[in-house]
C-alpha cells in the first residue's frame, strides 16, 4: 500500500512538472515557415522552431508562401508552448498550440508547405505530409521538390567554394 501511495504521489508530481514546462505567450514575429518568436507572460522572448517539421527556406520555392501562411494563422495569437529540447545549433524545439488547441504544424503539412523532419519523422505528422503530397498541394505541385535540409547543405557548400 505504501508503494502504491508513493507511486501515485510520484506520478502526480511528475505530471505537475510536465505542466510547469508549458509556457503561455503571444506570437510577436514569424521568421519563416517553421520559426517564430513568442513573448511569454513574463515578457521573455523565445525563438521557437516547430518540432517535427521543416518548411522551405525563404529563398526556395514556397518558402515565402509558408512564412505568410504561418504568419496569417499565428501572428498576434495567444499560444501554449511545450518545449521538447533543442536542435544541434541550440535552437528551442517545441510544440505550439494556438489558444491551447490548434497545431500550426498540421496546417502547414496539410497545405503542402512543410516536410516532416529529415530524421525520425513522427508518424502522426507523416500522414498529413503524405496526404498533401498525394493531392499535389503546395510544394508537392513540383515534380521533385528540394527538401530544405538539402537546400541548406547546398548553400553552405556554395558559400565555402566562393570563400
Amino acid at each position: 500500500m505504501r508503494n502504491l501511495i508513493f507511486s501515485t504521489l510520484a506520478v502526480a508530481m511528475l505530471s505537475g512538472l510536465a505542466m510547469a514546462d508549458d509556457v503561455k505567450g503571444k506570437v510577436i514575429a514569424v521568421i519563416d515557415g517553421n520559426t517564430l518568436q513568442v513573448a511569454d507572460n513574463a515578457d521573455q522572448i523565445h525563438n521557437i522552431l516547430l518540432i517535427g517539421i521543416d518548411s522551405p527556406e525563404l529563398g526556395q520555392e514556397f518558402g515565402q508562401e509558408a512564412r505568410q501562411f504561418l504568419e496569417k494563422m499565428i501572428l498576434g495569437k495567444h499560444v501554449t508552448i511545450t518545449f521538447q529540447g533543442k536542435d544541434r545549433l541550440g535552437n528551442a524545439l517545441a510544440v505550439v498550440k494556438i489558444n491551447g488547441k490548434k497545431d500550426p504544424r498540421l496546417e502547414l503539412l496539410k497545405e503542402g508547405l512543410a516536410w516532416t523532419a529529415e530524421k525520425n519523422p513522427l508518424a502522426d505528422l507523416e500522414s498529413y505530409r503524405s496526404s498533401a503530397q498525394l493531392k499535389g498541394k503546395g510544394l508537392w505541385k513540383q515534380d521533385n521538390p528540394t527538401p530544405p535540409w538539402i537546400y541548406r547543405r547546398e548553400q553552405t557548400m556554395l558559400q565555402r567554394k566562393s570563400s
